[in-house]
């Protein structure tokens, strides 16, 4: 089965209603009819909370992690080769060390990383990228 990540980019366009919006419904469809696996890492998962607790409240914060609970995506936790891996493009892109954890995480399992944000055009020749619009 093909696995993809998610980028927190990705649900955050999908709480937000944005234009990627209707792509990430349609890949979180096709995980739950066991079509691909969707995975994200929880440092990603993170940077949501972080995101919307600081832009809307705690509450809501609450609720959308709530809800991310409720979607057919695996958290996966932060080990020693993801964190190496994050430390590597860190140190050799200009990218946030959140946005390390994904693409790390990408590039070991091999998966399509799926995300909008521009910022990970460093990385596109080191990872299969899934690009939202």
């Amino acid at each position: 089965m093909a696995v993809k990540i998610l980028d927190s980019w990705a649900l955050m366009a999908l709480f937000h209603e944005e234009s990627a919006a209707e792509e990430v419904e349609k890949l979180l469809f096709q995980a739950g009819a066991d079509r691909h696996k969707l995975l994200m890492s929880v440092v990603n998962w993170g940077e949501i909370y972080y995101s919307v607790r600081r832009g809307a409240s705690p509450k809501v914060a609450e609720q959308k992690i709530q809800e991310i609970a409720t979607m057919p995506i695996e958290i996966v936790s932060a080990d020693m080769q993801q964190a190496h891996q994050a430390a590597i493009f860190k140190a050799t892109h200009k990218m946030s060390y959140a946005d390390c954890f994904g693409s790390a995480l990408a590039k070991i399992r091999n998966a399509d990383f799926v995300t909008g944000d521009p910022e990970f055009k460093q990385v596109e020749k080191e990872i299969k990228i899934h690009w939202l619009k």
